[in-house]
């Protein structure tokens, strides 16, 4: 047994092969002693990822993405750090420490929670066929062309309209205590127990391992509220990380290379009984990043096809959805926004994702439209659904009649003005604003203009935080000489002790405050650790939940490369260099500060002889003037 977390990520480490792991997920070509391959975190046309077997990591010379195996795990899969580390752990047979497993009560509670959903979700099917007030249950799902195949598929099942029917056969086998947590049974008012669903449809809800472990339960009865009736979450059911209908849609996904996410148990009960089967759908809530994290590790491109319902509050859950899935995969690169006919299918993988719609006629919603028309008719749709950014335009543009006004037509090119500055290809964008401008009847020109216009408004606004980002931070001059600084300690073949080298760079020399983190960490682990490459590996440890740390970790990882075969006083003098041109650096942004506070302070003569005095001081200690 490990004897901690950070034993278990270690001897993890041990096991990940960076090359191996990488080419699973990038084509990867050997030169010299490196792999280089395109990366998969942004736009890539060329092999701009290496690959060091030597070193143990991944870097990007174009994005700056870089780490070792395990942080290539954790970003290519989109998952958080602990559950693929446990996936890991799982995979080696590393047990982990006591304190982090379940306790032993915890692990029964979920167990037996699991056995009774799994009981329930029977005898509720059961229900369906044999109690006394199932026919209305039955007519309703005939309706809906839901036959008894559809029916055993997705387990289906019904709540008798009777407060205990489920109690009374499940405490047989169970503890009170688990089929409440587990959502089954609720107290009475008397205080006694009684039955979650009463007169429902029920709709069995499994994770990705088929297990159930909720349930959702539809009304039949007019006038009967809520219409739908969900389980809470419990130890066994998270809504934000179940989406229904994943346990059977998974194989489909990874073959389709894409998924359908719908709106409701029913669309995808239809779509996956009429043969779309990578239909999914959220659980009572809307589409979380947790959703789209585990949507994305089963379809490779990243395809992703949103079918809610056509009305109003349809078409904002499609502006809402996407939202979120453009938010949590656009660290990976650009989201696709038109259509590029004269590339290659081949290349379409290089896009972080792929947003279509699938909007069936007016008034139809998913579920509606399958069981009239048939599952066929609906891919269909799927083909030739459009691009996100071309959706919203449409949709925009169905007002063109009712915008008779110069105001409402500024409204509707405003709109659309919002959509296509996110445009990133020129060509493009003009094209579609020749589209708009001539549906809309407003002149092109001053619509390019007023476009130009709200992106120079956001480029100063980008510039503006640039600027004031340099201010609060180092040059990059001194940034890159810090690193320098700051990567003698991970050289290889080091020459120096740590103890040599602490004493060689002066107390303020590292200033950035990013980098002081990584120094006072180096200082933290070089305590008990004499060995270079066991001091990188838990370094990557100690900042692997925070990207930009490792990036800047993986930037002074690969500086030390060039202190890579020096001589002991070629090695020394090296680092005294660094520390000179540094401290020059700060002395001269130090006399710079004291220009500016004397240019601000000249009508004071006194004041302004003080600073006079001080930049004096400065610029003779740069310059060496005695």
């Amino acid at each position: 047994m490990a004897n901690s977390f950070e034993d278990v990520i270690s001897q993890i480490k041990d096991r990940l092969d960076i090359v191996d792991v990488v080419s699973q997920y990038v084509v990867l070509k050997k030169s010299g002693a490196n792999y280089w391959g395109l990366c998969p975190f942004h736009n890539d046309k060329k092999p701009s990822m290496s690959v060091s077997p030597t070193r143990g990591i991944f870097k990007c010379f174009s994005c700056g993405a870089g780490g070792d195996a395990l942080n290539f795990l954790v970003r290519i899969q989109n998952r958080e750090y602990k559950d693929v580390i446990l996936e890991l752990a799982e995979k080696y047979g590393i047990e982990l420490p006591t304190k982090y497993h379940a306790s032993a009560d915890t692990k029964n509670q979920k167990k037996e929670m699991i056995k009774a959903c799994l009981k329930a979700a029977k005898f509720y099917h059961a229900q369906l066929r044999s109690a006394e007030d199932a026919n209305k249950a039955i007519t309703a799902l005939r309706k809906r062309n839901v036959d008894d195949s559809i029916i055993d598929k997705f387990t289906l099942g019904w709540a008798p309209n009777k407060y205990d029917t489920l109690y009374k056969e499940l405490k047989k086998e169970f503890k009170d205590e688990i089929l409440e947590k587990a959502g089954l049974i609720l107290k009475s008012n008397s205080g006694g127990w009684i039955d979650r669903f009463r007169n429902r449809i029920i709709i069995p809800i499994q994770n990705e391992l088929g297990e159930y472990v909720a349930f959702g339960a539809r009304a039949v009865d007019e006038g009967q509220n809520p219409k739908y009736l969900n389980s809470s979450d419990s130890l066994i059911y998270n809504k934000s990380k179940i989406l229904f209908g994943l346990n059977s849609a998974q194989e489909a996904i990874k073959n389709e290379d894409g998924v359908v996410i719908m709106e409701g148990y029913f669309d995808v009960i239809s779509a996956q009984a009429h043969g779309v089967e990578n239909a999914v759908a959220s659980c009572g809530t809307a589409l979380t990043p947790d959703h789209v994290k585990i949507l994305s590790r089963y379809t490779k491109s990243r395809r992703i096809f949103l079918s809610f319902d056509t009305d109003g509050a349809g078409i904002n859950a499609t502006k809402k959805g996407s939202a979120v899935i453009k938010e949590t995969l656009s660290t990976l690169g650009d989201i696709k926004q038109f259509d590029e006919s004269h590339i290659s299918s081949a290349m379409d993988n290089k896009y972080a994702c792929e947003i279509r719609v699938v909007s069936p006629p007016q008034g139809k919603d998913p579920d509606e439209f399958i069981r009239t028309m048939g599952g066929d008719a609906f891919k269909e749709y799927i083909k030739s659904a459009p691009l996100l950014i071309d959706f919203l335009l449409n949709n925009i543009l169905k007002e063109k009649n009712s915008a008779k006004t110069p105001q409402q037509k500024a409204e509707l090119v405003e709109q659309t003005i919002e959509i296509l500055k996110d445009v990133n290809n020129k060509i493009i964008q003009s094209e579609y604003v020749k589209m708009v401008s001539t549906v809309i009847n407003v002149d092109e020109n001053a619509m390019l203009k007023e476009l130009a216009r709200i992106e120079r408004q956001g480029d100063n606004e980008g510039r503006i935080q640039y600027k004031q980002k340099v201010v609060t931070n180092s040059s990059q001059f001194e940034i890159k000489a810090q690193k320098n600084l700051l990567s003698v300690f991970l050289a290889n073949d080091n020459v120096l002790s740590y103890q040599q080298l602490k004493e060689m760079l002066p107390e303020d020399i590292i200033q950035d405050e990013t980098l002081i983190i990584v120094k006072n960490t180096i200082d933290k682990l070089a305590c008990t650790i004499n060995n270079v490459k066991e001091l990188t590996k838990n370094l990557y440890t100690e900042f692997i939940e925070d990207d930009n740390l490792t990036q800047i970790l993986t930037d002074i990882v690969e500086l030390s490369e060039a202190f890579h075969g020096l001589e002991p006083d070629e090695f020394e003098r090296a680092v005294r260099e660094n520390i000179v041109r540094l401290k020059k650096c700060y002395q001269e942004k130090e006399a710079e500060k004291i220009r500016q506070q004397y240019k601000q302070v000249n009508d004071d003569e006194i004041e302004a002889l003080k600073i006079q005095m001080q930049l004096r001081d400065k610029i003779k200690l740069r310059t060496g003037d005695k």
